[in-house]
């Protein structure tokens, strides 16, 4: 199947980008990597008006440091936060769950911010942006404005961003180097049925603190285990204390059932994977995932 018309637009500058979204009044759509939205057009599961490139638009794929905080234009590709020293030293979680995006040829053109446009529940740049509490920093032809990721993520592939905004940046506040993330899928580069991330930081007397657990593929969105994150604070994530976290887990989640799992078996999982993530982050704190 071939996508029905629409008008190409690649503009010069970000502010010509954003009047585009705004004449065309939610029928145009920002084009980026296109690894989720081109496939999604010729399917005919979105016709557009027109479809903004913002490929060579200067500044919109560096990472910079801003103090404490990690910014990302919304172009940087996959492949760069992969081996980027910077993310390395600041966001490894990151770098981490980003090698578990598709395969190479994906990873060279998929982006942060398209992947955070999609909104995909089982996707990983969703969730890695949820643990690590980013800012999702959202522009018009009326101005700027900053979501907090957990605002930003509404639903399945559903986000706060109005039809005439585009995503500008990213911004990660200092994160805890101490973090581990598990996946399961059905086949290699498969969506995932259960995605979990964590992160925290541990004391010298093996106390651990600011701990986050975020869980994918289980919601329309991906989600926080606040609860499960609470009662594990200034412990030493003991066996105890790490069953009762992963039990609790159990609380925010609403699993679909579809071709990779029933509703019941992914609630099956989500105690096995919190558990098996929390022993990985205590066991071998530095860097941990799988």
């Amino acid at each position: 199947m071939k996508s029905a018309p629409f008008s190409y637009v690649r503009p010069d500058s970000v502010q010509e980008a954003l009047r585009v979204l705004d004449e065309h009044a939610g029928g145009a759509r920002v084009l980026a990597g296109g690894q989720s939205l081109v496939p999604m057009m010729q399917m005919r599961l979105m016709q557009l008006d027109a479809l903004v490139d913002i490929n060579r638009l200067e500044g919109l794929d560096e990472v910079r440091a801003a103090g404490a905080e990690t910014v990302f234009g919304p172009l940087v590709r996959y492949a760069t936060i992969e081996k980027l020293p910077l993310v390395s030293e600041r966001l490894p979680l990151l770098q981490c769950v980003t090698r578990f995006v598709g395969d190479p040829q994906v990873r060279n053109r998929g982006t942060i911010g398209g992947s955070l446009a999609q909104a995909d529940p089982t996707g990983e740049i969703p969730l890695a942006c949820l643990v690590l509490d980013a800012t999702v920093v959202a522009a018009s032809v009326s101005g700027a404005r900053e979501i907090p990721i957990d605002e930003f993520l509404v639903g399945s592939y559903t986000t706060a961003l109005e039809p005439a905004e585009m995503i500008t940046e990213i911004r990660f506040p200092l994160a805890p180097h101490h973090f581990a993330f598990l996946e399961r899928n059905r086949k290699h580069n498969d969506f995932a049925v259960i995605n979990v991330a964590v992160v925290g930081r541990r004391s010298n007397d093996g106390g651990w603190s600011d701990l986050r657990i975020a869980l994918g593929g289980l919601s329309d969105r991906a989600v926080l285990a606040r609860e499960s994150a609470a009662v594990l604070e200034g412990t030493t994530l003991q066996d105890d204390a790490v069953a009762e976290a992963a039990d609790l887990a159990l609380d925010v989640i609403d699993p679909p059932s579809d071709i990779r799992g029933t509703a019941e078996y992914r609630r099956h999982l989500v105690p096995v994977y919190v558990r098996r993530a929390l022993c990985k982050l205590r066991d071998d704190h530095q860097h941990a995932y799988a």
